[in-house]
């Protein structure tokens, strides 16, 4: 049950309407976090804006999703794991994938890059850095601007699951793939 009342569309103020509808028309996205942020309406937005900057961006969307199946399962927020384990399997992201991800263990990912998404976000959450090693070796393989994208990718998403854990918002009691504990 999550910690905060939910904000009928019906009981927003202009603003919070405004950022809501937009939302609603352009992604689509208007649940998990962003029940929080409706709060804050100038932070929906930003928060909205940010994700598809991310979106559009230079990672691939399976590059995206496994910096965001890492970041879900380190924060273990439940809702984001719920969407981003759903949003996976719906570009071909192999269950086995999943479920190790799940497992806290490492994926066996056969692209280079997609390994190096994976590695990258859990030395950064793990460590809170990234050590030089790791650096020389993401830079090679991402580049400068993906190695970015990716970086920016992990504190963006930790946003989103951080404010999820936080405010207890959670998955449908239908979820295919619960977070383990």
């Amino acid at each position: 049950m999550t910690r905060l009342a939910i904000i009928d569309r019906a009981d927003m103020n202009a603003e919070q309407a405004r950022v809501y509808d937009t939302a609603k028309q352009t992604s689509g996205i208007v649940g998990g976090p962003y029940l929080a942020y409706i709060r804050l309406p100038k932070l929906f937005e930003a928060s909205q804006n940010m994700r598809g900057t991310l979106a559009a961006g230079p990672l691939s969307r399976r590059e995206q999703q496994i910096v965001n199946l890492a970041v879900a399962r380190h924060w273990n927020a439940r809702y984001p794991w719920y969407a981003q384990a759903r949003n996976s399997l719906s570009i071909g992201i192999e269950q086995a994938i999943i479920d190790a991800i799940n497992a806290r263990k490492t994926p066996s990912l056969t692209d280079a890059r997609e390994r190096t998404c994976f590695a990258v976000a859990t030395e950064i959450l793990a460590n809170k850095e990234l050590s030089e090693k790791s650096y020389a070796a993401a830079e090679k393989t991402m580049g400068v601007e993906d190695l970015v994208a990716l970086v920016a990718t992990v504190g963006a998403f930790s946003m989103t699951c951080l404010t999820a854990a936080t405010f207890q918002i959670d998955p449908p009691a239908d979820n295919p793939i619960p977070l383990a504990q």
